[in-house]
């Protein structure tokens, strides 16, 4: 055997690197989604804040 010839891919390898490939993007995908509702709750919550403010002043 030739020490560059490479073995024939089974498609066993690809699959399992595809599903790898989705789970990251997945969970990229769910911090994304999580920060944004972090953002989203902080934003209102200091809206809702400077609105209690204003009423009391």
């Amino acid at each position: 055997m030739h020490p560059n010839h490479r073995p024939p891919r089974t498609g066993r390898k690809r699959r399992t690197r595809l599903r790898q490939w989705i789970a990251r993007r997945r969970r990229i995908a769910l911090d994304h989604m999580l920060r944004g509702a972090c953002y989203g709750i902080g934003t209102g919550a200091i809206g809702l804040a400077f609105i209690w403010l204003e009423r009391l002043m």
